[in-house]
């Protein structure tokens, strides 16, 4: 691992009209992977728009791999950890979520629900931007991110300053299924002041 930057608190919210992948219903739960480190949330039993509100953290360090986010069975978590989509790579860290969703089966392999991407650069930059300007308190949008071919944002994203803390909301669509949407609340804690640069 490379210069710590600090850790990202990734609140995985709910889901939206997930896929069918049992009978009438599917189990979703979601896993977070970045690099070697794994954290994932609760199983939501025969729910299509399930409600986690589960803060999951991790810890971030240059260059910043891939964030996976998968939804699984906890028992075959093993069985998904490669699933992830590549990211386009470009001469600066890519700093990429990559969300897969399944449906948790007792009896067989678990079922893909989605998948999804979303770049982490714009608030690890939000998070720099907030330390040249010195913001200490109140409410500043620190950065905007628009839907484009290269995330799969539902809508426009903020990334703002609040509280002391640069948060993100996040919607995505997931794809390759036949709908489905989750969303996530990111929010970026930097290491030591000298951590960030």
């Amino acid at each position: 691992m490379g210069e710590p930057l600090g850790q990202l608190k990734v609140t995985v919210v709910r889901g939206k009209r997930l896929v069918i992948r049992d009978f009438k219903s599917s189990d979703p739960y979601v896993v977070l992977k970045l690099g070697n480190q794994t954290a994932k949330t609760k199983v939501i039993s025969s729910c299509l728009n399930p409600v986690w509100n589960e803060e999951l953290t991790l810890s971030l360090s240059e260059p910043v791999g891939v964030l996976h986010i998968v939804s699984s069975d906890p028992l075959r978590l093993h069985c998904i950890t490669a699933l992830a989509l590549p990211i386009k790579r470009s001469s600066r860290p890519t700093f990429s979520d990559i969300q897969e969703v399944f449906d948790k089966d007792r009896f067989k392999a678990d079922d893909k629900m989605g998948h999804a991407q979303v770049n982490l650069q714009p608030i690890v930059s939000a998070a720099r931007l907030r330390q040249i300007l010195k913001l200490s308190s109140g409410e500043t949008t620190l950065r905007k991110v628009a839907p484009d071919s290269e995330n799969c944002l539902v809508r426009e994203s903020s990334i703002t300053f609040v509280n002391g803390e640069v948060v993100q909301d996040v919607y995505l669509r997931l794809c390759e299924v036949e709908s489905g949407e989750v969303e996530l609340k990111l929010k970026f804690i930097g290491a030591s002041a000298g951590g960030m640069r």
